[in-house]
């Protein structure tokens, strides 16, 4: 039995990611300390803090061990952290010697939040690679529909004409500024962390900034000072990844509802079934996706909570963190997985789309038209004579830009406007734009380092 759906293998399918989940599982987190006790062993060796016998000693050790997860419960229910049980675990692989230079001058928080980085250092690379795939699909969607019309629609109502191309080049742009924000928090949350018991290092005395530093080489990390209570590096990247998956769920929103019945402009390969009502084609993966943007919101606001971080550690804020980051993590990888299939099985109907704007009789046309009507009228009457002929459209079965012919002598070629191709061509431009964006953008390699 599982308490989430993000860990139940029921529920893999729709809400899981296996490849970010191994990476924030107990047999990756445990590695990582391991590979974490090595570095430090290795530049103590190296800085003549720890002998070198010993410290070889020490690392080859630490290269054959093996720790089993549920060996360690029990001591971290004890002791509220995993280095203490996981310490004991180690020293009993160890020789006396070796295992009494072990973890020397660091303390549980540094082991911990290092190997939490060394696996963010791997889930920052696959988000940056799932958020490029998803910019060049939705790039190649608005290239495909260039021309393609379709009905702009604002507080559910329809407006005005536009491109579906534009629709699906909006829907990139903030994936495009999300990448760069990922390229930007990178050299910020990955940096070393070591401050030992107090934050401060003492136990070094003048060689702390060259174990800091060279513990940080070593992993391949930024340098940067003890920040056991600057929570802001991990905050910033949840709240990042929080917008990642709010993107995401606008594009689900935005599809399934172009994908209700009475709309029916796009359609999914493979569309999920009812129990009883054959006919049913639910847009699931847009419905996840959606589930999975909000759920991550709700965790970004309780990792803010985990910032309020007293003094030189805050058992508390620090707990409330375990419980929000990973969770945040994995809905925002599953919502990138479910947003690449969700795109993949999307069919659009161009001809529906027409249809739909053809079944407004005009009513869309009437910001065209009144714009019309102003280069011949004064813009308080031309609005004015608009807003007339459309209560008299609602009213009948006749077009807007029928009304309007009749109710004035104003020399308007009525049949431009209606033809809503001449409207769409900034729509056009903006298009071009942003997909140009999007070819350059991809182009560069934002996360190399």
């Amino acid at each position: 039995m599982s308490l989430s759906p993000l860990d139940n293998r029921l529920h893999q399918g729709l809400l899981g990611d296996p490849v970010i989940a191994a990476l924030l599982g107990e047999e990756a987190e445990l590695a990582a300390m391991i590979r974490v006790e090595s570095a430090l062993a290795t530049v103590q060796m190296r800085l003549g803090i720890i002998p070198q016998e010993a410290g070889g000693a020490l690392v080859k050790g630490l290269g054959g061990v093996t720790v089993r997860p549920e060996d360690l419960a029990g001591g971290i229910a004890r002791d509220g952290v995993i280095a203490p049980a996981f310490l004991r675990a180690l020293r009993a692989q160890l020789s006396m010697e070796a295992g009494g230079w072990l973890h020397w001058g660091m303390t549980s928080q540094d082991l911990t939040d290092l190997a939490l980085v060394l696996r963010l250092r791997e889930i920052v690379q696959i988000m940056d690679r799932r958020l490029a795939a998803l910019i060049r699909r939705l790039s190649d969607l608005a290239k495909a529909h260039r021309d393609t019309l379709c009905l702009a629609r604002t507080r559910m109502q329809a407006a005005a004409p536009t491109l579906f191309g534009l629709k699906a080049a909006q829907w990139m742009a903030p994936l495009i500024r999300h990448r760069e924000r990922l390229a930007e928090v990178r050299p910020r949350l990955l940096v070393v962390q070591i401050g030992g018991a107090a934050g401060n290092l003492s136990v070094f005395g003048d060689q702390a900034l060259a174990v800091m530093d060279g513990l940080a080489d070593e992993l391949a990390l930024g340098r940067a000072e003890p920040w056991h209570k600057g929570r802001d590096r991990l905050i910033e990247f949840g709240q990042m990844l929080a917008m990642i998956a709010g993107s995401l769920g606008t594009i689900g929103g935005d599809l399934a509802l172009l994908a209700q019945g009475e709309v029916s402009e796009v359609g999914f390969a493979g569309a999920g079934g009812s129990s009883t009502l054959p006919q049913k084609q639910n847009p699931v993966l847009a419905e996840i996706v959606q589930s999975l943007a909000r759920y991550a919101g709700g965790e970004a606001g309780a990792l803010l909570q985990a910032g309020l971080h007293l003094n030189e550690r805050d058992g508390a804020a620090w707990t409330l963190e375990w419980l929000a980051l990973p969770p945040l993590i994995a809905t925002t990888g599953a919502a990138l997985l479910r947003a690449d299939e969700m795109l993949a099985a999307l069919r659009v109907d161009a001809d529906r789309m027409q249809a739909n704007i053809e079944a407004t009789r005009g009513l869309v046309l009437a910001e065209a038209a009144s714009f019309a009507l102003a280069a011949h009228l004064p813009r308080h009457e031309a609005m004015a004579l608009v807003k007339k002929a459309v209560e008299a459209t609602l009213g009948s079965d006749r077009s807007l830009l029928d009304h309007l012919a009749a109710m004035t002598e104003v020399p308007v070629d009525w049949a431009t406007v209606a033809r809503a191709e001449a409207m769409v061509a900034p729509a056009r431009a903006l298009l071009d734009r942003l997909i140009a964006r999007a070819e350059a953008h991809l182009d560069t390699n934002l996360t190399a380092g």
